[in-house]
């Protein structure tokens, strides 16, 4: 019998409050509360990445470097987990190699002690430069595969990509599940596949927007995973992780017990519930985000679908919604089959807003021929043939490593930060710039 407690990853700083509250969580209302999670024991605490890092430029008029390192600060004892999407690192595109091995180098640097390593395509090659960075800083890397379901993913698919991110150096392997689609049953069997081959701890990481996450992570934890990503109910359910206090208080008394005191997660929660309200009121946010089990039909995540119904009202086609919805799946098709993670479900969705409004592939965005070329990597099936004329005619897909093509990029980021007035420039700020030049420019004009 498996006695070992299930290891608790605490969503609350970064997915939880990206999930349900637009990345509006400021680290003014994180600070009070730090010693506190710091104390709760905790296996990590996932406060950095993901849409974080541009959400502190962009919104709250925050340095994200300048949060890290007051989280560290404040969080001595419970290693600091981070998203970071491989090459694209926190944006939307590739980046150079020295502009990675220089972001990952510098976010150990100032505090992150795990970081979780994914690509969208499940690409292994868009992991190699950032795992390898990660592993000399002296980080857990934490190998992603990014879970969906086609014709083109079954387990020994997804057991394929985790033994290959072993090989290349992967401490641990999570299921990054986005949109919920991972069931009770499949996720059992998934872990027990992965567990039988793989020596390295297994984590899993749901969203409750089908309604299945706590059966989800129950029959995962039943098959012997190690880790779950859950979140403290004000920023749990919905679109976000199963609830911390829900899966602990499951556990209580039975052979895998957490050993994380209630008492104490209901206090922490209080203090969120209230930190919840403030930015709803502050940020005018939607505060009733419903589970929609159409996801498992759609495949689209919650968070999606608000987007992409803003996008037709702005083409004046919010009418064709519901053509829209039948539109996603067959151009995820066409397309070979991405899973719909950033950037691919952005790249998916637009197309398949424009042809339910403007005839089917009349109009084919650049990043959509880039993804068909190959520039975002292998794709889990071919591309079909004739959107493949259509997009980029009879010119070749790339078959090598995308980021081979791309120079090194630091000198002149350097040279064009100077141009612009601000020729000494520390590290942090020329790789803040790297990634949202605009947005990282009209911060310096405020504070620098």
């Amino acid at each position: 019998m498996n006695t070992t407690p299930v290891k608790i990853v605490e969503t609350v700083l970064r997915d939880g409050h990206q999930s349900l509250a637009a990345t509006r969580m400021r680290i003014t209302d994180m600070v009070p509360v730090l010693e506190e999670l710091d104390d709760m024991g905790y296996y990590a605490l996932e406060a950095w990445g993901g849409a974080t890092f541009d959400a502190c430029l962009r919104f709250l008029d925050e340095d994200p470097w300048e949060r890290l390192r007051t989280l560290k600060k404040h969080l001595p004892k419970t290693p600091i987990q981070m998203l970071l999407r491989g090459q694209n690192i926190l944006g939307y595109s590739h980046y150079a190699d020295d502009v990675v091995k220089e972001f990952v180098k510098r976010s150990v640097d100032n505090g992150v002690s795990i970081i979780r390593i994914f690509d969208a395509l499940n690409d292994t090659r868009n992991m190699e430069c950032s795992m390898r960075a990660a592993k000399e800083a002296g980080a857990h890397v934490q190998g992603a595969f990014v879970y969906t379901i086609s014709p083109y993913h079954k387990d020994e698919d997804f057991l394929k990509v985790a033994q290959e991110l072993v090989q290349m150096g992967a401490d641990s392997i999570c299921i990054k599940d986005m949109a919920g689609l991972l069931s009770p049953y499949n996720a059992e069997k998934l872990v027990r596949t992965l567990k039988s081959q793989l020596t390295v701890p297994i984590d899993i990481h749901t969203h409750f927007t089908s309604g299945m996450g706590d059966m989800t992570y129950l029959k995962a934890i039943e098959a012997g995973v190690d880790m779950i990503d859950t979140a403290l109910s004000p920023f749990a359910q919905s679109t976000g992780q199963p609830s911390t206090e829900a899966i602990v208080a499951t556990l209580q008394g039975q052979p895998r017990d957490t050993g994380i005191e209630l008492t104490r997660l209901h206090k922490a929660a209080d203090y969120f519930r209230g930190v919840k309200t403030q930015l709803v009121k502050d940020f005018g946010l939607n505060d009733n985000i419903p589970i929609d089990p159409k996801v498992l039909t759609f495949q689209i995540p919650g968070g999606m679908l608000s987007n992409l119904l803003n996008q037709m009202k702005e083409m004046g086609s919010a009418d064709k919604y519901p053509e829209l919805l039948e539109e996603m799946p067959r151009v995820r098709a066409e397309l070979g089959y991405p899973p719909l993670v950033t950037p691919t479900s952005q790249i998916v969705g637009s197309m398949a807003a424009l042809n339910v409004t403007l005839g089917r592939y009349k109009m084919i965005p650049n990043e959509v021929k880039d993804l068909v070329r190959g520039k975002y990597g292998r794709t889990p099936a071919p591309i079909d043939p004739e959107v493949k004329k259509l997009a980029i005619g009879d010119e070749p897909q790339i078959d090598h490593r995308p980021a081979d093509d791309i120079a090194p990029q630091m000198e002149s980021l350097k040279a064009k930060l100077a141009a612009a007035g601000y020729p000494n420039a520390d590290i942090d700020d020329v790789l803040s710039y790297a990634l949202f030049p605009d947005v990282a420019l009209a911060y310096f004009k405020k504070h620098r």
